[in-house]
């Protein structure tokens, strides 16, 4: 199975609720199909680079799993059908970017080196 991360922005005028629960049904969606998420992480409502629909801002959802590449056809269906998605981009991982995702959850980016903590001394 490829690892993948997809990123979806949804539209501003959702409630957290609603919003919440348009996440829960993809997640549902890769479950089903036998995929295994890895990690899931909601950035929030944040500002676009552009305007999408006349839309200044966005929720942004992060989800990185595992899933057989047939699925990923299926999950971006479903995306395009509905109205409360303005965008989403869905990314095949190499084994590079799986190594730094696996770093960046342990925490490793987060330590400061000893010289970083003897310059602040």
């Amino acid at each position: 199975m490829q690892q993948y991360e997809i990123v979806i922005v949804l539209t501003p005028l959702l409630t957290v609720d609603v919003a919440a629960e348009a996440i829960a049904k993809y997640s549902k969606i890769l479950t089903d199909n036998g995929a295994e998420i890895v990690q899931e992480d909601n950035w929030g409502l944040r500002k676009l680079a552009y305007p999408i629909q006349k839309k200044t801002t966005g929720y942004y959802h992060l989800t990185e799993f595992k899933a057989p590449g047939e699925l990923i056809n299926k999950l971006e269906i479903e995306l395009r059908r509905d109205e409360r998605v303005l965008r989403f981009l869905t990314i095949a991982l190499d084994k590079h970017a799986v190594a730094y995702n696996d770093k960046k959850r342990s925490g490793a980016f987060n330590k400061k080196s000893p010289k970083a903590e003897e310059a602040a001394n």
